[in-house]
C-alpha cells in the first residue's frame, strides 16, 4: 500500500536549520510530484514547496523561498525538506503528500503522510 512517513522535526532556535525527509513505499517516486504542506495552530493548512515528477522544477511559497529546498531521490523513494534560517512563525506540523503535478491544491494530494513536528522557539 501507498506510505509517506516524515520524519526530522523537532526543537530548533530561530535561524537554526532542520532537514525532513520523507520515505515513500508503494508507488513509483519517479512518477508522482511531492508536495510539502504545513499547518500550524488554529491555522489552514498550507502548500508551501513541491517538486514535479521529474525533479527538475520545483515551485516555493513566497514564505519559505530562499530559505527552504525541496528534494528527492528516486533511488531511495525518499523525498527532503532542506529548511535554513528558521523563523518563529515556521513552527507547524509539516506533511509530505503525492500528487500527479506540482503545484497541486489540498484535495489534488492523493496520499498523505502523519506529519512531523516542527517548533522554532529559542
Amino acid at each position: 500500500q501507498v506510505q509517506l512517513v516524515e520524519s526530522g522535526g523537532g526543537l530548533v532556535q530561530p535561524g537554526g536549520s532542520l532537514r525532513l525527509s520523507c520515505v515513500t513505499s508503494g508507488f513509483t517516486l519517479a512518477n508522482y510530484a511531492i508536495h510539502w504542506f504545513r499547518q500550524a495552530p488554529g491555522k489552514e493548512r498550507e502548500g508551501i514547496a513541491c517538486i514535479k515528477p521529474s525533479g527538475g522544477e520545483t515551485y516555493y511559497k513566497d514564505s519559505v523561498r530562499g530559505r527552504f529546498t525541496i528534494s528527492k531521490d528516486d533511488a531511495k523513494s525518499t523525498a527532503y525538506l532542506q529548511m535554513n534560517s528558521l523563523k518563529p512563525e515556521d513552527t507547524a506540523v509539516y506533511y509530505c503528500t503525492r500528487s500527479r503535478w506540482c503545484p497541486a491544491a489540498v484535495g489534488e494530494n492523493d496520499y498523505w503522510g502523519q506529519g512531523t513536528q516542527v517548533t522554532v522557539s529559542s
